[in-house]
């Protein structure tokens, strides 16, 4: 990208306050940006933005809203981060998947085309290839979801996807593998309560925080019979983002689909080993059946992103992101006073 865009170009990240979205709005105030904020805090928190990025407390459905933060901000990229992500919760309630997740971003992508923003890059996920037939999964795989929340993101990426070839817009649909870790310096974190990510829920138990960890099971066809997932840390993730507006501004003809994964897998096991090794103690395992519909091993094609991005992970090591995210869960005690 030319020198001269960087900087000039105003960032609206929807969802900003939340565990992924704190990040990029992170990585892109590191980097000089201008970046606002849309959250209506049902998930996101106030702590966890950097002070003096402005954060407009409202829904990205509001119409009225979403003009006057782009007329205030002369808003002309989107980082979109905004929705619900616990997978069981969309198999039990699908419409509100479907309305949180693709009824609201096409409401969003319609107020940026009415915007004049020409650049929005979408938070996706590997949960659009459903059980996939080999792994590492690349990104023309088939795109079988099985559940509301993978199909509720496939379908907006179908809508930005005949967008761009309809208006002045491209995008970038990146199709995220398991976001793990915090911020280095602990400015931000997975905060949620009662979080289903695996190695968010070792460090709580690790902390005393929960009495065990249940790993859903044990006879999947991997070397030690848990399930593989390609585990990403959260601030390599929020720097893929930032090259990726970068992309998008120097080729505006061209819109991206690529996956953010390192291109290898670890077990539960060895997840919680390694939490083990962290704090020098053993977290209790509880071992159950498999759930419905989870692959035995999950790790991301990235060579498409490594050939598009000059994205060099930093922080690719298992032991690194669980030392960042144990450093946050303790200071996240301190944020709310319970430790």
């Amino acid at each position: 990208m030319a020198e001269t865009n960087r900087n000039t170009v105003p960032v609206l990240v929807t969802g900003g306050a939340g565990y992924i979205g704190s990040h990029a709005v992170l990585a892109l105030k590191d980097a000089g940006w201008p970046v606002a904020v849309i959250d209506n805090l049902s998930t996101g928190f106030r702590f966890a933005l950097p002070d003096g990025v402005p954060l407009y407390e409202g829904d990205i459905e509001d119409a009225a809203l979403l003009a006057r933060i782009f007329a205030e901000q002369g808003t002309r990229a989107i980082m979109h981060f905004a929705g619900s992500v616990i997978v069981p919760e969309s198999v039990e309630n699908p419409l509100k998947y479907y309305h949180n997740n693709t009824a609201k971003s096409r409401a969003l992508i319609d107020a940026a085309v009415q915007g004049g923003v020409k650049h929005f890059i979408f938070s996706s996920t590997a949960a659009t290839y459903g059980i996939p037939e080999t792994s590492p999964v690349a990104e023309d795989s088939p795109k079988k979801p099985i559940n509301p929340y993978g199909m509720s993101k496939l379908m907006t990426e179908v809508m930005l996807d005949d967008t761009a070839k309809a208006h002045d817009l491209n995008y970038c649909a990146l199709r995220y593998f398991n976001v793990a870790g915090a911020d280095p310096q602990a400015r931000s974190g997975q905060s949620t309560a009662g979080a289903t990510h695996l190695i968010k829920v070792a460090v709580e138990a690790a902390l005393g925080k929960r009495d065990n960890v249940s790993v859903f099971g044990t006879d999947y066809a991997t070397a030690d019979g848990t399930g593989v997932r390609d585990y990403i840390h959260v601030s390599d993730l929020a720097a893929a983002h930032v090259l990726a507006l970068e992309e998008l501004i120097a080729r505006p003809d061209q819109s991206l689909t690529m996956n953010c994964g390192y291109g290898r897998g670890f077990s539960v096991l060895e997840v919680l080993d390694a939490v083990d090794r962290a704090t020098n103690r053993r977290i209790a395992r509880v071992m159950g059946p498999r759930r419905a519909g989870d692959p035995d091993s999950l790790i991301s094609d990235n060579r498409r992103i490594k050939a598009t991005l000059p994205w060099e992970p930093r922080h690719e090591d298992l032991d690194t992101i669980i030392a960042h995210a144990l450093a946050w869960e303790r200071k996240l005690g301190e944020i709310r006073g319970t430790a």
